[in-house]
């Protein structure tokens, strides 16, 4: 076994294998690879192990800087799945070995890998994210019996008042990003850039789709959708507070739904969520189960896994503040701020 340092020539290589690897994830295909060297300008460090000139595991790595001083390595950046993929302990184990390595010699704070599953991969987990994904029935019927009582109930009254949907790209992305950034600014959490959903539209082309929901031709809320192999991700969203009565989130996610399984999709993503927070509850109300996900850390030179999660008392006093903000002023500072946070 090889481990060799990815080169554009290795492009269609590498996604092939991610492709048909059962650890393989959107976060782990150069599709992602893109979009984050585009518009965050990190650098990249892609490394797959190769026997007999076939790949058998890859390793996706991001440096970014911290805003003072220092460095990381993350697997990968803004994704919810990376880490290590591969067929094999052994691959697994050399894969390890170069991103430690690689950690040492640009003697960054940590290395992060986010694992679905440790994969056998002996380092410290962080326990606090959990991800939500189930099958995509076949039919309208089952899908909604599939969902628990009182949520069913959610979606019919979204249905009552009348709510419609409609899912494109581009033609949304401005009312789309309206809604996604006063949703965050209403959480106390800084947005992306107007460039990086640009950027998502025009690499992922119909892997990426926005549904919006409508009530009396207002619109009322909105979802980015991730489309790789037979999964649907819903990743970034957002609703309007005065629609919220009208029980949009669960008629917007329903009609994600309908169009995952008339479009022959299997799995439903929903992403991941702190334990404690209202979009856990929501998932789990939905009857989606909780897993928890393996983020592991190695760590150069000793000391604690860094917790950065909104969750810390520490950054309470912050998101309180950002709450408070103008959304133009959230808006123009929160791009130059969430580069930070990875």
């Amino acid at each position: 076994m090889d481990i060799h340092s990815y080169v554009p020539v290795n492009q269609r290589r590498w996604d092939d294998f991610v492709a048909v690897a059962p650890a393989g994830t959107f976060f782990h295909t150069t599709l992602w690879k893109t979009v984050i060297e585009k518009v965050f300008k990190y650098k990249s460090l892609y490394y797959f192990a190769e026997r007999d000139g076939r790949i058998e595991g890859v390793l996706p790595l991001f440096v970014v800087n911290k805003p003072l001083r220092g460095k990381v390595l993350i697997s990968v950046p803004f994704g919810v799945y990376g880490g290590i993929c591969a067929e094999s302990v052994e691959v697994i184990e050399g894969l390890r070995e170069r991103g430690e390595s690689l950690a040492r010699e640009l003697n960054v704070d940590f290395l992060e890998l986010r694992h679905m599953d440790a994969y056998g991969v002996d380092l410290p987990i962080k326990e606090l994210y959990y991800s939500f994904s189930r099958e995509i029935f076949d039919g309208e019927e089952k899908n909604m019996m599939a969902i628990p009582r009182k949520q069913r109930r959610m979606v019919r009254q979204g249905l009552n008042h009348q709510l419609e949907s409609k899912i494109g790209g581009k033609e949304f992305l401005k009312e789309f990003y309206t809604i996604y950034t006063m949703s965050l600014r209403n959480l106390g959490t800084p947005a992306f850039p107007y460039h990086f959903f640009e950027v998502l539209l025009e690499e992922l082309g119909e892997q990426c789709k926005i549904l919006t929901v409508w009530h009396q031709n207002q619109i009322a809320a909105a979802v980015m959708t991730f489309c790789y192999k037979d999964q649907l991700l819903p990743y970034y969203g957002g609703g309007l507070p005065q629609f919220l009565r009208y029980a949009v989130y669960d008629f917007m996610y329903w009609e994600l739904m309908r169009y995952g399984w008339e479009h022959g999709y299997k799995v439903f993503d929903f992403g991941r969520s702190k334990q404690g927070t209202g979009a856990f509850d929501f998932k789990r109300h939905w009857g989606f189960e909780p897993k928890p996900l393996q983020y592991q850390y190695y760590l150069p030179h000793g000391g604690d896994i860094p917790n950065v999660s909104p969750t810390n008392p520490k950054f309470q006093p912050f998101i309180s503040l950002w709450k408070k903000l103008p959304l133009p002023v959230a808006n123009f500072i929160g791009p130059h701020i969430i580069k930070y946070l990875p």
